[in-house]
């Protein structure tokens, strides 16, 4: 798979018709499919917005038929308010005493903080965490890592926020979890906007599909080529909508 390579944000920003995208470059997939990828800057998005009107004002704009949009997760749940704030968690005996073992999962994030492992119980249930726990802490001597978010599942490793160091003061306060309904918000946004919607929970690291709307032309395999690069980049830099835009064969 060849990336064209990066350059820096300043010679990626564009603006136009009102909206400011950070061009991303050509990313060749593995079937030798090409794409490009424009990265949409948004405001910061509050619990409670409309990922319709999102889409509406600043991907609108831009869109040209054929496009898709991969529509970032964390957003997303802002938008739907699946979302906990420190009050509404009451870490437990438990998460006070597991949070320290937990480990990170696969994206590099951990439950290092006992407010997140409550979380992880209260969606999980305490026997469950525990059995995790203890698979975890008799195969980690062996170079066995991960085996804690394997066996707990449900979603928790899209539990995130409570980050103390994030530059955005909200993050300190709140957590994010993954809706689980992903596939049917994509199928609303689409049907509402007639764009192809993927939910995609990226990072650096890994990038998860969490769902995909009925009108999806591009193969899962396809999507994982597009974003292959993380072009939606970190968090601070507002660019959680991203439309991709298949090129066409070269005759």
């Amino acid at each position: 798979m060849g990336i064209i390579p990066s350059r820096n944000l300043e010679e990626q920003r564009r603006e136009e018709n009102g909206i400011v995208y950070f061009d991303r470059g050509t990313i060749e997939g593995k079937d030798g499919r090409k794409y490009d990828r424009y990265a949409i800057q948004t405001h910061f998005v509050q619990v409670g917005e409309s990922q319709q009107e999102l889409v509406e004002k600043y991907v609108r704009p831009l869109y040209q038929e054929g496009d898709i949009l991969s529509f970032g997760a964390k957003v997303m749940c802002m938008c739907v308010k699946s979302v906990k704030t420190r009050d509404e968690v009451k870490p437990g005996f438990w998460a006070n005493l597991l949070w320290r073992f937990a480990g990170i999962n696969h994206t590099g994030v951990g439950a290092h903080e006992p407010y997140k492992m409550q979380m992880i119980i209260d969606i999980c249930g305490l026997p469950r965490v525990l059995l995790a726990a203890f698979l975890s802490a008799v195969t980690k001597p062996f170079g066995v890592h991960g085996v804690f978010w394997k066996v707990c599942g449900h979603g928790v490793a899209g539990i995130d926020g409570f980050y103390t160091r994030s530059s955005f003061e909200l993050y300190h306060e709140l957590a994010l979890v993954n809706p689980d309904n992903p596939d049917q918000l994509c199928e609303e946004l689409a049907q509402q906007t007639g764009m192809p919607v993927v939910l995609m929970d990226a990072n650096d690291l890994q990038r998860d599909q969490l769902g995909k709307s009925s009108n999806m032309p591009l193969t899962d395999a396809q999507l994982q080529d597009a974003m292959a690069d993380n072009p939606s980049g970190q968090g601070d830099e507002l660019t959680p909508l991203i439309l991709i835009r298949p090129l066409k064969e070269e005759a």
